[in-house]
């Protein structure tokens, strides 16, 4: 299956950061949003982020010009017919995915595959809402999406063993280490990080460890330091877009 042209439903902290690791594999990127200012707020963030890189020297000028020409944004679904393969990354709720992957099935032509950032929602009902359930997949990015490496790629119970393979393909063209996880609550890696926060909560909540600061203090240092994340378990469950 070739990939040219990625479709990234979602401009916010997650869709921003899929949108922009595409464009810096090479891909051309179809953003969308559900309006001209959730758009633009999205591009602002990858703008960002590329001139950052160009500040440590890490791409050139003319690598990020090149980069920004393969991103067009757009609040129409229906310019998705151009996509090889697209990832949604909406906000996380069950209704909403269900009415975009409806959508999406009826505007990407058959055959390509639909893709879902969702960290929690089962695969398989939001495969279920579609025509071609054998090539929706869960495609479970980490954020931030440039820094993290992780990818869980989750298959639901028609998923085709062609987009699985595709999906994982594409994984590893992103420079991400895509991981396979089976489609049940949290799949692994918020299925392990939940307890994490409700220990950390419970520790915060019996006055360890100290230091202070609250969980800024103690629970953050002992992250920084002891496991090299620079958040704390309670800054890991902040609010996003997923």
């Amino acid at each position: 299956m070739e990939i040219r042209t990625i479709g990234v439903v979602g401009a916010g902290q997650m869709g921003a950061g899929i949108a922009q690791v595409s464009i810096m594999s090479g891909f051309k990127v179809v953003l969308n949003d559900v309006s001209d200012a959730a758009l633009a707020k999205g591009r602002a963030v990858i703008e960002k982020g590329l001139e950052i890189l160009v500040r440590k020297e890490k791409i050139q000028p003319a690598d990020r010009e090149k980069m920004l020409s393969c991103l067009v944004t757009t609040t129409n679904l229906s310019d998705f017919f151009i996509c090889d393969f697209v990832v949604e990354a909406a906000t996380e709720r069950q209704d909403l995915k269900n009415t975009l992957f409806r959508k999406l099935d009826e505007t990407v032509p058959a055959g390509k595959i639909l893709a879902t950032n969702t960290s929690s929602i089962a695969i398989t009902g939001i495969a279920a809402v579609t025509r071609r359930p054998e090539n929706v997949i869960g495609m479970h990015f980490m954020n931030p999406v440039p820094l993290m490496k992780l990818i869980e790629v989750i298959r639901g119970l028609q998923t085709s063993q062609e987009t699985f393979d595709a999906t994982m393909e594409l994984s590893r063209r992103l420079g991400k280490e895509p991981v396979p996880a089976n489609d049940y609550p949290g799949f692994v890696a918020n299925r392990i990080l939940m307890p994490m926060i409700n220990e950390a909560a419970y520790a915060l909540m019996e006055g360890r460890p100290h230091g202070g600061g609250g969980e800024g203090g103690g629970h953050r240092r002992h992250h920084a330091h002891g496991r090299e994340s620079p958040d704390g378990p309670a800054r890991a469950c902040r609010p996003y877009r997923s």
